[in-house]
Parts: structure tokens; C-alpha cells; sequence
């Protein structure tokens, strides 16, 4: 596994767990714009 730095000024991939956008910014988005679900770092792997 690798640790991914929280703070990072590099756009990161975020996808909504509910609807699966995909949203790519270097702010960490708590809820999805769409569908107010969470989000997750795409670059964090799935256990």
C-alpha cells in the first residue's frame, strides 16, 4: 500500500461512491456536487 500526501496542490481524482462521477480538483470534495453523496481519492486503494 502507499500513503498519499492529503495536502497536495496536484489535481487529484476523487469518484462519488452513490453515482460514480468522477471529479478532479486539488480540494478534497466531502460530498458529490450531483448527488451529495461521499467521494473517495481514486488514487487511495479499495480494501
Amino acid at each position: 500500500m502507499r500513503d498519499v500526501d492529503p495536502v497536495s496542490d496536484d489535481e487529484t481524482p476523487y469518484e462519488c461512491f452513490e453515482c460514480g462521477k468522477i471529479l478532479i480538483t486539488a480540494d478534497s470534495p466531502n460530498r458529490c456536487p450531483d448527488c451529495g453523496g461521499p467521494m473517495r481519492n481514486r488514487r487511495t486503494p479499495l480494501e
